[in-house]
């Protein structure tokens, strides 16, 4: 006869849209899990359905139905979707919640998105405790947060943390999230918004651990209670101690695990440039023909991820002239792929989940960042954790062949890519040992 699980309390974790929101925080989850803690994930119908697929440990409920609404595709584009959500979960969740009162295992604690800031009044409608959870860097938030203090009239409540040399910060145009307000751009206004209430929550959490951002980590506990808990790398890849972690659970394209693999197998260690941008990031035509450029010109053999959105934009012929050094997939199985050793550099985007694992791998990185906080982390990444180098853009924004091929030459061989590839190794055993038994990212 199985036995009877016990469990020391019982956690809600409401995580955002997104697979850059929602696999950090399911991977706290197991975590959480793996402490005898029991589990809800309270999300979307299609989350929900994709999740409880694949990990099978938690009870994952949906209380928004995207599904039937239309999600982003739905009426009024994201904006009506995020308003949505907020208006049919906030009631679903404090039901939710509600009706685990006089269960065994009540609810203790909530624990959500910070974009999701409107979860918080669950929390505090039921007396209960709430963490919320940020999915970008310390960094980013300790930049964005003097610019909310900006906005609602009030004084930081100590002087700014400032990032020396830190480059202008650019946004994307989204233009459905409204129209440009004054001092700020929508983008950032909607960012700003995660700030609303911040100072009700119990815990701020970051995907991050303290040495990695020790300065602004300190900055930030002097005006909230903060704790660092990751990187939310699966477990397989750090510590061991979690059992069945070895993978994310969601995934917006399907993963095409064998070519990239069967590929990687053949190559000499360290030999292969890694290019992806994420499952967000979309280049234009003219940065994807410099990144054909700088690969084509580049000694070294390359692995491309190019969405299916983008391989129209290839250089004609680009595939079958580079077939002898490299590879182009739709999508691959990032974590195997970082963790290769045939891998020497990582030309990325820089967002935070795709910073945190190569860090986590050691692997040095060439960063084309986009907009907003990818500058910041591609500045930590070049200036703070010395790991990679940053690649400079033209008067036109874009990184041009010539010197992409100068920055992954750069990190490749010579008297700074030995010292770069020094430090990687250094962060990924700093990783590991914040993210083991005792470590800072382990005491909850």
């Amino acid at each position: 006869m199985e036995k009877r699980r016990v469990y020391r309390a019982h956690v809600v974790v409401v995580p955002y849209h997104g697979q850059g929101h929602i696999n950090p925080m399911v991977q706290f989850a197991k975590r959480l899990a793996s402490k005898e803690i029991k589990i809800t994930i309270a999300t979307t119908s299609s989350t929900a359905k994709t999740v409880q697929q694949i990990f099978d440990s938690f009870s994952v409920v949906s209380i928004y139905d995207d599904i039937v609404e239309g999600g982003v595709a739905g009426p009024g584009g994201f904006k009506g979707f995020l308003d949505r959500f907020e208006a049919g979960g906030l009631k679903n969740l404090t039901e939710l919640v509600a009706k685990q009162e006089n269960t065994e295992y009540p609810v203790k604690c909530l624990v959500h998105d910070a974009d999701m800031m409107w979860a918080s009044n669950v929390a505090t409608e039921l007396g209960i405790a709430r963490a919320a959870f940020f999915t970008q860097s310390c960094a980013a938030i300790g930049t964005y947060y003097p610019m909310h203090c900006d906005l609602s009239g009030k004084e930081v409540p100590l002087p700014a943390f400032a990032i020396p040399g830190l480059p202008k910060l650019r946004t994307p145009n989204l233009p459905s999230l409204g129209s440009d307000t004054g001092r700020y751009p929508p983008l950032i206004m909607h960012i700003l918004r995660q700030f609303d209430n911040i100072d009700k929550a119990d815990w701020v959490l970051f995907n991050s651990f303290d040495m990695l951002e020790e300065e602004v980590v300190k900055w930030l506990s002097k005006i909230w209670r903060v704790r660092t808990i990751g990187p939310t790398v699966p477990s397989v890849y750090l510590d061991k101690r979690v059992a069945d972690d070895n993978d994310y659970v969601f995934n917006i394209h399907k993963p095409i695990t064998g070519t990239c693999l069967d590929w990687l197998n053949k190559q000499k260690i360290g030999s292969v440039v890694y290019v992806s941008y994420g499952s967000v990031t979309s280049l234009s035509v003219e940065q994807i023909a410099e990144v054909a450029e700088a690969l084509r010109r580049s000694s070294y053999s390359f692995l491309w991820v190019v969405k299916p959105t983008e391989e129209s934009m290839l250089p004609s012929n680009f595939k079958e002239e580079t077939s002898y050094k490299g590879i182009v997939v739709t999508w691959c199985p990032q974590l195997e792929v970082l963790s290769h050793e045939a891998v020497g550099c990582f030309v990325s985007h820089c967002g935070w989940n795709s910073t945190m694992e190569a860090i986590s791998f050691g692997v040095p990185v060439v960063a084309i960042p986009q907009f907003l906080d990818q500058i910041i982390n591609a500045h930590f990444v070049e200036q703070v954790w010395k790991v990679g180098v940053v690649s400079k853009a033209d008067e036109n924004g874009f990184a041009c062949g010539d010197e992409l091929e100068r920055c992954i030459t750069e990190v490749m061989e010579g008297v700074r890519g030995h010292e770069i590839k020094r430090n990687a190794i250094r962060w990924k055993e700093l990783a590991k040992e914040a993210i083991s038994e005792g470590g800072s990212s382990d005491m909850y």
